[in-house]
């Protein structure tokens, strides 16, 4: 008899973020996406036959969304996730850069130079003050 899927997995929760459009008012947000880790065990389990262990070895870890809708934060509308990432393997994913990363190589190929962050403005006195003597 053919063991099932998940004895092969130890499972874990997690929330990744994601940014989707809403087909209603067109804005994108992002949104915090349920997501199940299924990592493989280091050995298959016990009472496992050739086949089993033939399909252990093939396997992969990876990450399954459980979220199929989310509510859109400016509108309320509930609307479907897009369905081609719904499951992601994670030697894929460890591979992606990050963003940050992504924006500081463009900026440095397209030869502009990084944008210094603006100066803050001085905070008024009347802000800075102790506030002794107040009732």
């Amino acid at each position: 008899m053919a063991i099932d899927e998940r004895a092969f997995f130890t499972e874990k929760q997690e929330t990744r973020p994601g940014n989707f459009q809403c087909p209603k008012c067109r804005r994108s947000a992002d949104y915090q996406i349920r997501w199940v880790r299924r990592l493989k065990k280091d050995r298959p389990p016990a009472g496992a036959d050739d086949a089993d262990r033939a399909k252990f070895a093939k396997l992969r870890d990876y990450l399954l969304r459980l979220d199929d809708q989310v509510n859109c934060k400016t509108c309320g509308r509930k609307f479907d996730i897009p369905s081609q990432h719904s499951l992601v393997y994670l030697d894929q994913l460890s591979g992606l850069p990050n963003d940050a990363d992504l924006e500081r190589e463009i900026a440095a190929a397209s030869g502009e130079p990084e944008a210094a962050a603006p100066e803050k403005p001085a905070i008024p006195a009347r802000f800075t003050r102790k506030s002794t003597g107040w009732k």
